[in-house]
């Protein structure tokens, strides 16, 4: 692919952690999108991005104005976003001295993590106030973000159930209990997974992540068998956030102990479908994919 790509065909690509981003460069490479990559440092597989894209660049989390002036050098106006940030790096002491922020950045995200002494205007840190934060710096430069499932709807689950188990009276019950609780949490950008045995909750996901979850789950519940409920916010915006699930999250479930991962339908994303189902398979879990669960509760 040529630098003279029609305009309509540039796109720009926000990376962040996982195999997600790669699946979604692949997918805009092959129908003929020209990918102009920000991979963030720390985070972004260039390896396996690098390939795909008219153009790469590594970028430190804190490096607004720089990223701001790539995507304007590319005359990008269309991005997409994918990958999992890892918000536990703000909170790692002297984050700002190792990433440090242009002028771009301090002046956009000044009244979030300043001390409210210092602002007048003080905002939460919720993931969902951060990531609008930066889409809302983007389209100030009339660069839109999009949702990265629009270019790759296969990659979102649709209702069903994947494994070759399906679930018990119990497990069905695990999961009405459950996904009530975690579109509380969700409601309230909290976390989005929930882990919970007999109607009892187990681990609650926050900044820590899924995998992390199911692993606190486990330990807490040695003897195993427990249901992870993974959903979408009430109002999930499906341009950054979306909850995805892969390889990786199967392999905690297993290593805890965990029996069942049951997800929403049409608003997770999967990375690696039939690895993750072969690999479920063999290890005896249920995984299903559900619009909301239809289930009554039974008394045990």
């Amino acid at each position: 692919m040529g630098s003279g790509c029609n305009n309509s065909k540039r796109i720009g690509l926000l990376a962040a952690w996982g195999d997600y981003p790669v699946d979604v460069a692949r997918t805009l490479h092959e129908s003929g999108h020209a990918v102009y990559c920000l991979g963030v440092e720390g985070h972004a597989n260039r390896t396996a991005l690098e390939p795909l894209c008219e153009s790469y660049r590594s970028i430190g989390i804190g490096r607004l104005g720089a990223a701001l002036r790539y995507f304007e050098k590319h005359h990008i106006r269309r991005a997409t976003m994918a990958g999992k940030f890892h918000k536990t790096l703000l909170y790692r002491p002297w984050v700002w001295l190792r990433h440090l922020p242009d002028w771009a950045a301090v002046r956009h995200f000044f009244p979030y993590f300043a001390n409210p002494r210092w602002s007048k205007v003080h905002k939460d840190c919720k993931d969902d106030t951060l990531l609008g934060a930066v889409v809302d710096a983007f389209a100030k430069h009339d660069i839109h973000f999009v949702p990265a499932t629009d270019f790759a709807p296969e990659l979102l689950l649709g209702a069903g159930q994947l494994t070759q188990r399906g679930l018990t009276l119990a497990q069905e019950n695990d999961i009405g209990f459950g996904w009530e609780l975690a579109k509380e949490m969700g409601r309230l950008d909290v976390g989005q997974s929930v882990a919970v045995k007999g109607q009892a909750v187990l681990a609650v996901e926050a900044i820590e992540g899924t995998d992390q979850c199911i692993r606190r789950a486990g330990s807490l519940c040695p003897s195993g068998e427990f249901t992870v409920v993974k959903v979408a916010k009430p109002n999930q915006d499906m341009r950054f956030d979306v909850p995805t699930i892969g390889l990786g999250t199967v392999r905690s479930l297993v290593e805890a102990g965990g029996r069942v991962l049951a997800v929403e339908a049409e608003k997770t994303i999967v990375v690696g479908r039939d690895e993750l189902v072969a690999f479920a398979d063999r290890h005896k879990l249920v995984i299903v994919a559900i619009d909301r669960p239809e289930v009554t509760r039974h008394a045990a």
